[in-house]
């Protein structure tokens, strides 16, 4: 009696396509939700990538107690060590005193590292001569130290520009490893082994000469 008075409940006609339509039309946008996320750009909060252009790395045998230190100078006078960790387009990425307080942090906790090495990282390009220097800073076993240098210009491609190996005898001993000259476009154009002391032009620039032709760090 209900239905012949139109006061019962009714089932709308039930529409296949439509249905379909709807469904496709959901997985469209979340499909267009999803790329959206993918190719945002994410937020980096102001870091900014350095770039070398060369990179220069000293090395002596693993665990060896004495400290060797790595001095370079550009074009312009500049000159990077420990003390100066960055000059110009050049910076110290790694200063290693031997057997003196080297260790790496592995969370919390102090590791004692093995590796001998000392990396600067030259990241624009100065036209001219580059001196790379290497020094005995501590002598603790009294006996010579083999002593490897190598520069590698990094761009386009991985070239190594120089790899030599020299011999550090006593504390104090300062050696020319490398001199090479670059173009404006950062070819080398030229290398060579002619000595030249960086620690006496550190001491002229300062006004004094400093024990041992070293200084204190």
């Amino acid at each position: 009696m209900m239905d012949d008075f139109d006061f019962g409940p009714r089932d709308e006609p039930f529409d296949p396509f439509g249905v379909m339509l709807f469904k496709a039309l959901q997985v469209i946008a979340f499909l267009f939700f999803i790329t959206l996320m993918m190719v945002a750009p994410e937020a980096k909060g102001g870091k900014v990538d350095s770039k070398a252009e060369f990179l220069i790395t000293m090395t002596w045998p693993d665990g060896h107690p004495d400290d060797i230190d790595l001095f370079v100078q550009d074009p312009l006078g500049h000159i990077v060590f420990y003390r100066r960790r960055e000059a110009g387009f050049m910076v110290l990425d790694r200063d290693d005193r031997g057997g003196a307080n080297d260790f790496i942090l592995v969370g919390d906790t102090k590791v004692d590292s093995p590796i001998r090495q000392e990396i600067v990282s030259i990241r624009g390009i100065v036209a001219g001569e580059y001196t790379v220097n290497v020094y005995h800073f501590t002598a603790v076993t009294g006996r010579p130290v083999p002593v490897s240098v190598k520069v590698e210009r990094l761009n386009p491609t991985v070239q190594v520009v120089h790899y030599d190996t020299i011999e550090l005898n006593d504390s104090g001993e300062e050696k020319t490893a490398v001199r090479f000259t670059m173009d404006s476009a950062g070819k080398v154009t030229g290398v060579n082994r002619e000595q030249k002391s960086l620690l006496r032009q550190l001491a002229t620039f300062n006004g004094s000469v400093w024990t041992g032709m070293g200084i204190d760090k």
